[in-house]
C-alpha cells in the first residue's frame, strides 16, 4: 500500500504548521453570514476532526499530498474556460471535465488546509464560468437525444454540476451576498433549469443519465437551500410532454407510460433488493458516485430523510454487491454494455467503499479494498476508512459464490456467481438471466462468461466503444455496438435461425426476462445454477443448467454445460463459445477456405469471418487452446450432422473497430429439440522458459447422455482413468426435497432434490 512517500512528509508537515493556529477555532477565514457551510460532503465538524488527525494517519495524509500536488500545478497553470465544440476525448471536453474534477478538489483542500489561494481559485473558476454560460449556444455536436451546454450531452453537463455543486458549497461563507446571488442567477439556477426544464427527455427517465441529472439539481438545490429545485431532484419534473417513441442515442427508450421519475424512481426501479443495478456493473460503477455522494449529502442536510434506509438501505447494500461482481484482479464482469479493464481502482469506488464503510456497519472487509485502492476521500468517510487501516482493522474481502436478483421487486431474473479454487487460481462462472438491462441491455438470455483468476476463459464481449478516445467516434458508441456487440451471436448463448433474442427489439426484451430455475451453492464441490428462458423465440423454450464440480480426478473443477432446447417446429440452433488464446489441437477433421467470407449476412453473423467448418463421427468433439500459459479443452457432445465451425470477430470492419476473437460455434440443423452438453476443463502448464508442457492433455475420454426425457436428463463423463461420473438433473422439478428415481443402465438411480452427482462405476 502506498503510504507516505519521501518526498511527501514535507509537503504533510507543511500542512500541520499551517492549520495549527486554526484547527479547533474556525473552518474558513473570511465569512459573511451565518449559513452553515459545507455541508454537503464535507461538514464543519468533519473539517475540524481532519484537522485534528493530519500527520498521524498515513493513507489519508498520502491522499492529501497527492491533491494538492495536482491542485497546485492547476493553479500555476492558469484557469482555461474554452468554447465548447469537441466530443468525448476531444480538447474541449477534457478541459472542462479536469476543470469540474480540480475545482472540487481545490474546494476541499480550502477547508482542510485554511489556504485562502484555493478559495480564489475556485471563486475565479466559478465567475469565468458565470461569465461565459448566458453566451452559450447548445452544443455544436448534433449526436446526443439531449444535447448540452459546456459538453456534448446533458449527462456530462450533470457531471459538471455534481462537482462544482460541491467546491461552492465549500466556498460559500467565503463568497459575499452579492457574488452568490451573481453566480446562484447567472449560472446555477440557469445550469440546473437547462438539464430538466430545458430537457425533460432526459431528465424525467429511470437510467444512470438521468441519475446524474437529478443529483445534479439536488446537489446545488442543498447548497442555495431551493426546495423548489429540491423537489425536483427527488420526484423529477410534472411534465406530460415527453415523445413517448423518443429513443436516446444509445437505442432506449425514454419514458415508460406512467413510469415515476426522479432521484428516489432511479433508485427503486433500477436496483433488485440485493443491490443489483439492472443495466450491469459497469454502468452500476459509474453510477455509484451521484447515488452516494446526494445520499451523503441528503443525510447530512436532511437528515430526517433517513435515505440510507431508503428500499431496505439498498445503496450500501450496493456496493458489496458490486465488489463482489469483479474478477480476482477487481476487474467488473462486462455485462450488457461494459468496458472490459473497468475495475474497483475507479475513483467512484474509492467513493463508494468510504462511503458505504462510514454510513453502514464498518465492515472490515471494505478496509483491504480501500487499501488496495491506495486513497480515499478528503473528508469524514474517507478519514474513517484511513483511521481503520491505521488500526490494522482490515480483513480480506472474500468473494463467494453468490446469486443476486434483477428488478425492483428481485423477481425478474438475476446473475448467478459459482466459485471454487483451483489448483493455482479459483475459477468463476458468471451466468446471466437477468432482465433487459435498460438501453444499456444486450440481447443474451442465459449467456455466460468464465474466469481462471482474472484471465478469461471464455469471455463476453462487452460493450463496442472505446471511452473518451477521440479518433474513434468521438469517444462515443460505435455502430458495431448495435450490429455486434449487442446481437445474441456476441455471446456464449443460444442463437436460432440467426436472428437474436426477441428478434432485437429493446420494447418486447424489456417486457421479458429469464427464470431462475436453480441456484444452489450448499455443497462447494457441487454447485449449480440454472434458469429457463420462455420468451427469446416464440414456440421455443431454452433451458440452461450449469455445474462447477470439484473432484479429484481433475486437476481443477470443471463445469459440465448443460443446454436443453426445446421447440414447436424445427430450427437452426447455433451454441458459440468465444475463448481466447492459441488452438492447439482438436479430435475432429476440418477444412479452411482460400478466401474468407462473412458468416451471414445479418444480427451479428455479418461480423464473423468463417474460418473453418468441420465434423465429427465419434460423437464428442474435442477443442483444446493455450491462454496464459494454461491449457483450456472443451468436449462437447455432437452428432455427425453438427457443423463445427471456427470464426473470428472483424468482418464488415471497415474501420477496424471490432477485437479480432476467435470463436467455436456448434451447429445444429433442422432440428426440433436439440441439446447441447459440454464440459471445459482448465490443465496443465507451458513455460516459455523452459519450454516444457506439463498435463497438456484432457482428461475426459468421453461424454454421453446415460437418459433423457422430458422430465430428466443424465449425462455420464468419463475419465482417461475409465471412471465414470453421473449427473442427472430434473428438469421441472426444483425443490429441494423431492425425491427422484431413473433408470441407468439397468441400475435404479435415487436422490432428493433437483441433481445428483456421483460415480457411475
Amino acid at each position: 500500500m502506498n503510504f507516505i512517500k519521501n518526498s511527501q512528509i514535507l509537503i504533510v508537515a507543511l500542512l500541520l504548521i499551517n492549520v495549527s493556529c486554526s484547527a479547533q477555532t474556525k473552518v474558513s477565514s473570511k465569512k459573511t453570514t451565518n449559513n452553515v457551510h459545507p455541508n454537503l460532503i464535507l461538514t464543519q465538524k468533519g473539517v475540524v476532526k481532519i484537522r485534528a488527525e493530519l500527520g498521524k494517519v498515513p493513507l489519508f495524509d498520502a491522499t492529501l499530498a497527492k491533491v494538492k500536488a495536482e491542485v497546485d500545478a492547476e493553479i500555476l497553470n492558469g484557469i482555461e474556460v474554452p468554447i465548447p465544440k469537441d466530443f468525448s476525448g476531444g480538447y474541449t471536453h477534457e478541459r472542462h471535465k479536469k476543470n469540474f474534477l480540480i475545482v472540487q478538489k481545490a474546494g476541499v483542500l480550502y477547508q482542510i488546509l485554511d489556504d485562502e489561494k484555493y478559495a480564489k481559485y475556485v471563486k475565479d473558476m466559478l465567475f469565468a464560468y458565470e461569465k461565459m454560460y448566458p453566451t452559450l449556444p447548445i452544443h455544436p455536436q448534433t449526436r446526443s437525444y439531449a444535447r448540452g451546454k459546456l459538453f456534448w450531452q446533458c449527462l456530462n453537463d450533470s457531471n459538471w454540476l455534481v462537482y462544482v455543486s460541491q467546491a461552492y458549497d465549500c466556498v460559500y461563507n467565503y463568497l459575499t451576498l452579492k457574488e452568490r446571488k451573481q453566480l446562484e442567477n447567472n449560472l446555477f439556477k440557469p445550469y440546473a433549469d437547462f438539464i430538466s426544464k430545458g430537457n425533460p427527455q432526459f431528465f424525467n427517465r429511470v437510467h444512470n443519465h438521468s441519475t446524474w441529472g437529478n443529483v445534479a439539481v439536488g446537489m446545488i438545490a442543498l447548497v442555495m437551500d431551493d426546495n423548489e429545485l429540491l423537489n425536483r431532484s427527488l420526484h423529477g419534473l410534472k411534465v406530460d410532454n415527453i415523445d413517448p417513441n423518443a429513443k436516446d442515442n444509445d437505442g432506449g427508450f425514454i419514458k415508460k407510460e406512467g413510469q415515476k421519475v426522479g432521484f428516489l424512481a432511479n433508485i427503486d426501479e433500477p436496483f433488485s433488493p440485493d443491490g443489483y443495478y439492472t443495466e450491469g456493473p459497469y454502468y452500476q460503477r459509474y453510477a455509484m458516485y451521484p447515488f452516494l455522494v446526494f445520499a451523503e449529502a441528503l443525510h447530512n442536510v436532511k437528515p430526517e430523510m433517513k435515505i440510507f434506509e431508503y428500499k431496505n438501505g439498498v445503496l450500501l447494500k450496493s456496493v458489496t454487491t458490486l465488489l463482489n461482481l469483479t474478477d480476482a484482479d477487481g476487474e467488473f464482469f462486462p455485462l450488457n454494455d461494459g468496458q472490459k479493464g473497468m475495475s474497483y481502482y475507479s475513483r467512484e469506488l474509492v467513493s463508494s467503499v468510504d462511503i458505504a464503510y462510514f454510513f453502514g456497519e464498518n465492515n472490515p472487509e471494505l478496509l483491504s479494498i480501500a487499501k488496495e485502492q491506495g486513497e480515499v476521500l478528503l473528508d469524514e468517510t474517507g478519514l474513517a476508512v484511513a483511521i481503520g487501516v491505521r488500526e490494522g482493522l482490515a480483513k480480506p474481502f472474500v468473494k463467494k459464490s453468490v446469486e443476486y436478483s434483477d428488478g425492483a421487486d428481485g423477481l425478474k431474473g438475476g446473475i448467478g456467481i459459482l466459485r471454487a479454487k483451483g489448483s493455482n487460481d479459483e475459477l468463476t462462472l458468471v451466468a446471466k438471466y437477468s432482465a433487459q438491462g435498460l438501453s444499456h441491455g444486450h440481447y443474451d438470455k442465459l449467456s455466460f462468461s468464465y474466469y481462471e483468476g482474472g484471465n478469461e476463459i471464455l469471455q463476453d464481449y462487452g460493450l463496442t466503444r472505446f471511452v473518451n478516445i477521440q479518433q474513434k467516434g468521438g469517444g462515443n458508441y460505435l455502430k458495431e455496438n448495435t450490429t455486434w456487440a449487442k446481437q445474441t451471436i456476441a455471446h456464449n448463448t443460444i442463437v436460432q435461425n440467426e436472428t437474436s433474442h426477441f428478434g432485437g427489439d429493446f420494447e418486447t426484451g424489456s417486457l421479458n426476462h429469464s427464470n431462475k430455475y436453480l441456484f444452489d451453492i450448499s455443497n462447494p464441490n457441487i454447485q449449480v445454477v440454472s434458469a429457463k428462458e420462455p420468451n427469446a423465440y416464440p414456440g421455443t423454450e431454452l433451458h440452461r443448467i450449469q455445474f462447477l464440480l470439484k473432484d479429484e480426478d481433475f486437476e481443477n473443477p470443471i463445469l459440465l454445460d448443460i443446454f436443453n432446447v426445446t421447440s414447436s417446429k424445427e430450427n437452426q440452433y447455433d451454441l458459440p463459445f468465444y475463448y481466447l488464446g492459441q488452438l492447439i489441437s482438436t479430435n475432429f477433421n476440418y477444412t479452411t477456405p482460400k478466401f474468407l467470407c462473412p458468416l451471414g449476412n445479418a444480427n451479428g453473423y455479418q461480423h464473423l469471418w468463417n474460418e473453418g467448418v468441420g465434423s465429427s463421427t465419434n460423437n464428442n468433439a474435442k477443442i483444446t487452446w493455450l491462454n496464459k500459459e494454461r491449457f483450456y479443452t472443451l468436449t462437447t457432445l455432437v452428432s455427425e450432422n453438427d457443423s463445427l465451425i471456427f470464426t473470428s470477430i472483424g468482418a464488415n470492419d471497415p474501420n477496424f473497430n471490432l477485437r479480432k476473437d476467435s470463436g467455436f460455434i456448434v451447429r445444429k440443423k433442422n432440428t426440433k429439440n436439440a441439446q447441447f452438453i459440454s464440459v471445459i476443463e482448465s490443465h496443465g502448464h507451458y513455460s516459455p522458459v523452459s519450454e516444457i508442457a506439463t498435463n497438456a492433455f484432457s482428461t475426459i475420454k468421453n461424454i454421453r447422455v446415460v437418459f433423457a426425457n422430458e422430465n430428466y436428463i443424465a449425462i455420464s463423463i468419463e475419465t482417461v482413468n475409465n471412471n465414470k461420473k453421473l449427473v442427472a438433473v430434473s428438469l421441472n422439478d426444483a425443490s429441494k426435497t423431492s425425491n427422484h428415481k431413473i433408470v441407468i443402465e439397468d441400475k435404479l438411480v435415487e436422490w432428493t432434490g433437483a441433481y445428483h452427482f456421483n460415480n457411475l462405476n
